[in-house]
């Protein structure tokens, strides 16, 4: 990793993703999670103070990169629930099968390296039943924002250290395997359209357990 990405695009990225109306889609959708929670891509630390200590046992924060990480520490340490981080990257989850009840994805599957491979993790390591809740940005359902979409999304992955503009959110779950119960397509208030299409919802794992190919189990 360069200079650029262990330094300043973290430091951008984590800016961006804390502003007030992305703080307050987080706060829309945190809450809802219960029991022993998985957040990938915890980096900052972002969602932390939206977790409701009455409904959350633990958090399970994994993340790979260490920048992001470092970010934060002062949040993990004022966080209202217990966090256990992992440096893991969401591909090869060092977790049980059936170990979690409530999976907390938020702008992460525009940056994993793999996110077909790191959705059938999050299925693997949910319970029967257990819920996703996820809040992504990704590509747009209009065609003419698509196409600005596709131009920009060279440029954008460097700026913002490997986030794309371009991942069908959606599809990505349901290719996985999980029941989409309920879902919202919007543009984020007072962001540009190639880059503030959101998708945002609930969706379930199998009510029972499904076998993983051997490169997903091997964690």
């Amino acid at each position: 990793m360069g200079f650029y990405a262990r330094h300043i695009g973290p430091r951008l990225v984590s800016c961006l993703c804390s502003m007030e109306a992305i703080a307050a889609e987080r706060e829309r959708v945190v809450p809802q999670a219960s029991g022993v929670v998985l957040e990938i891509g915890i980096g900052p630390g972002l969602n932390l103070s939206f977790y409701d200590p009455a409904r959350v046992t633990r958090v399970i924060g994994v993340d790979p990169i260490a920048e992001f990480l470092e970010l934060g520490r002062e949040r993990r340490l004022n966080s209202p629930v217990p966090v256990e981080i992992v440096r893991a990257p969401a591909e090869a989850l060092p977790l049980a099968d059936a170990s979690i009840d409530t999976a907390v994805i938020t702008y992460t599957l525009c940056s994993v390296e793999d996110p077909e491979q790191a959705l059938r993790e999050v299925r693997r390591v949910l319970k029967p039943r257990g819920q996703v809740l996820f809040l992504e940005h990704g590509l747009s359902r209009d065609a003419g924002v698509a196409v600005w979409q596709r131009r920009l999304n060279p440029i954008w992955r460097r700026l913002a250290v490997g986030c794309n503009l371009t991942r069908p959110v959606e599809k990505l779950l349901d290719e996985a395997g999980f029941t989409i119960c309920r879902i919202e397509h919007y543009y984020l208030d007072g962001a540009p359209r190639a880059v503030g299409y959101l998708c945002q919802g609930v969706a379930e794992a199998p009510d029972h357990m499904v076998t993983m190919p051997a490169r997903a189990m091997s964690a």
